[in-house]
């Protein structure tokens, strides 16, 4: 696979919206339970209390006057006065592979993108880039249908890599209902003709998904204007979206080598530790098995995928403050949720042969795009589209349009 004039991912798919900035861990939880008991806890308290449970920051006190975050029915008068029940939590994508909840109240939230909750709906698809430097043993663009979110900057702790940051979030519609795609005008229409058959945008984006590749610039995806090659890398690209997005039938191993829990795993691990001989995961007394090297070597930005996910879920939290309210043990969802991430692991990395071998014959060069007349884009490409046909409350109550 050659990149050689292959176009940038930032032309073709040309709107993108930097992962919404939350200024604080405890709005996020891998369950919804704990957010629920946080914010009675943080409602319990009042003045100077409650702003010190809250987390105040440059952006975000509970004086704050915000308008309601897009899509959702969350209150819009300062926190300092709130004594409501807590927003319903909804899923986001927190980190690599790992979906967790959010309570999306626009007050809790730094820098909440409202352009990215307007056209996040069932048809919507997020396509998050990867950490640019060292080449990524996992693919270089990640998928979710939840919202991702960019998680606070983690305290450093000896001998643990930190997370990496996230990067730009390239939404697949520009408008709610799969409408508009975030393409190139006319992308669609010059690939159609060079392959004898219009692809949908979400062929494109598994095609991109199977081929992305690391550049100086940021990811590049190489083209093709062979039907055959195509039709491989967009079949190829489809597995790998299902896998991530992981939405409808679960994916499975077959059952020898299906992963189970055959030790239990305590109330509350506190090492993760992985033995290659036996190809077993060990939550301290902990044991499950069997997990392939290649899921424990799987990395995004540089860290192992299992090992982030892991530390999300029993990373030491500050006493007194709201992210250590979670639950009193390990819930028997988590097992469940990481049994689930050793078998997606396992299945992507049996994928990246495939990805390898993926050659581009009668390359779609960015010189040949400029000369169709698709690059450069048109600078609105770039900018959200205007998606409002309704009222969106303000702060205090009042209605805003945009």
């Amino acid at each position: 696979m050659t990149h050689d004039d292959a176009p940038l991912l930032a032309d073709l798919m040309p709107w993108s919206v930097a992962p919404p900035r939350l200024g604080r861990g405890w709005p996020t939880a891998p369950d919804a339970a704990s957010l629920k008991a946080r914010w009675d806890a943080l409602l319990k308290a009042e003045g100077p209390d409650r702003e010190a449970l809250f987390g105040p920051t440059r952006s975000r006190t509970t004086q704050s006057a915000v308008g309601q975050l897009p899509g959702q029915s969350t209150g819009t008068g300062r926190l300092a006065r709130e004594s409501g029940p807590c927003p319903e939590p909804v899923r986001v994508v927190h980190g690599p592979f790992d979906e967790q909840w959010l309570i999306p109240d626009h007050r809790l939230i730094d820098a909440a993108r409202p352009e990215l909750w307007r056209v996040a709906d069932a048809r919507q698809v997020f396509a998050v880039e990867q950490p640019t430097g060292s080449e990524p043993s996992g693919p270089v663009l990640l998928v979710s249908s939840a919202p991702p979110v960019a998680p606070p900057p983690a305290k450093a702790v000896p001998g643990r890599t930190p997370a990496p940051r996230s990067g730009r979030v390239r939404p697949l519609y520009r408008r709610p209902g799969g409408l508009e795609p975030n393409l190139a005008p006319g992308l669609l229409d010059h690939l159609g003709t060079r392959l004898g058959h219009s692809p949908e945008p979400l062929d494109f984006l598994a095609w991109a998904v199977a081929v992305a590749r690391s550049g100086p610039d940021g990811p590049v995806v190489p083209l093709t204007a062979d039907p055959q090659e195509w039709a491989y890398g967009v079949e190829l690209g489809r597995r790998m979206l299902w896998l991530m997005r992981r939405d409808g039938e679960r994916p499975k191993l077959p059952g020898g080598r299906r992963p189970y829990v055959r030790a239990p795993l305590p109330a509350h691990p506190v090492g993760l530790r992985y033995d290659r001989d036996e190809e077993a995961l060990l939550l301290d007394e902990g044991r499950i098995s069997p997990v392939p090297p290649q899921a424990w070597d799987f990395e995004t930005g540089g860290v192992r995928v299992l090992e982030q996910w892991f530390a999300a879920r029993t990373a030491v939290a500050e006493p007194g403050t709201l992210e250590a309210v979670r639950p009193a043990g390990w819930p028997q969802a988590w097992t469940s949720e990481l049994l689930e991430l050793v078998t997606v692991l396992t299945l992507l990395a049996e994928l990246r042969p495939q990805q390898r071998d993926l050659s581009v014959g009668a390359p779609v060069t960015a010189d040949g795009l400029r000369r169709a007349g698709v690059l450069p884009v048109p600078d609105a490409a770039r900018r959200p589209a205007s998606v409002l046909d309704h009222h969106e409350e303000g702060p205090e109550g009042q209605f805003a349009l945009i």
